[in-house]
């Protein structure tokens, strides 16, 4: 054998041996390596509001959710104040809510520990299509109520202390009209889906998110006539409870959803959800923006 031959089967035989060595050295540092740690808690508690369950946004965005971090997600849907309750009680671990105002409020009196802006659609007033108190020409949200007052048109509101019925009792004061007591003024004290089914049925004016209108217009005969006005913004925030509310506060699955619906690729999701269904979107994604910039 060439001496210059066998000085190369030496050396590969060498490379091969430090190969070896440092592939059962790799080897070894995994097989002892600790496993990344995991949450001691993989349950999480959302609260929130009726129009992200009734809208069938949370049909797409909590199973992406639960199949990226391995949390199983238990959803509370009820009114924005409700949502609020339970937080605050520390019988949930996020919030999902539209009511900017209470949401200051509770975030001041330190009930969560941290609010981050989601995403935003708007409000509407649908009606019967024959509209009788021509309420399509109201020029401001106060006209459109000062209408339904003057008229005496029937009206079914929210009656839950939900942010849907925040707004309505702010538009209320600000027409200058009380009409708790009055014959044509009816508190179901439901969500936004049974609201507009009873509105439907009696023929009555109400106020709602858009996109629960959109969601469950296939079985309505509900039309949109007030729209389009500035104080109608509707504003999504998450929020993520203060863990001094107890122990079983799943403070760290609560950033982590929070983290998530706030992401790029959840906000793309938002951006499209309902455009093949409904020819546009029933959200708008908002997490790049500030309140300031929303006006709230």
């Amino acid at each position: 054998m060439p001496r210059e031959f066998s000085e190369v089967l030496t050396m590969l035989r060498s490379l091969r041996l430090v190969v070896v060595a440092l592939t059962l050295a790799l080897v070894s540092s995994l097989t002892l390596a600790p496993a990344a740690a995991q949450p001691s808690n993989l349950e999480l508690i959302l609260a929130t509001t009726t129009s992200t369950q009734d809208s069938g946004l949370l049909d797409v965005l909590v199973p992406e959710f639960q199949r990226q971090s391995g949390y199983t997600v238990k959803t509370i849907s009820v009114g924005t104040g409700q949502a609020m309750a339970l937080g605050e009680r520390g019988e949930a671990d996020v919030l999902l809510v539209h009511a900017p105002d209470s949401e200051k409020k509770w975030m001041e009196a330190g009930h969560g520990v941290d609010r981050k802006l989601v995403m935003y659609n708007d409000f509407v007033i649908v009606g019967p299509p024959s509209d009788p108190i021509s309420l399509a020409g109201a020029q401001s949200a106060v006209e459109a109520m000062q209408k339904i007052a003057a008229n005496g048109a029937l009206f079914v509101s929210r009656g839950d202390n939900s942010g849907t019925h925040q707004l309505e009792l702010k538009l209320w004061t600000d027409a200058g009209f009380d009409p708790k007591g009055t014959p044509w003024y009816q508190e179901a004290g439901q969500g936004m889906g049974a609201v507009l089914t009873i509105a439907n049925e009696k023929e009555a004016y109400t106020i709602t998110d858009r996109g629960t209108y959109l969601a469950r217009k296939p079985t309505l005969d509900l039309t949109v006539l007030a729209e389009g006005y500035q104080t109608f913004l509707n504003v999504y925030h998450v929020m993520v409870v203060n863990p001094e509310k107890g122990n079983h506060v799943n403070v760290e699955g609560a950033r982590v959803f929070a983290d998530f619906i706030v992401a790029p690729a959840t906000q793309t999701t938002i951006s499209t959800f309902g455009v093949e269904k409904f020819g546009q979107p029933l959200f708008f994604p908002a997490a790049t923006m500030t309140d300031a910039q929303l006006g709230v």
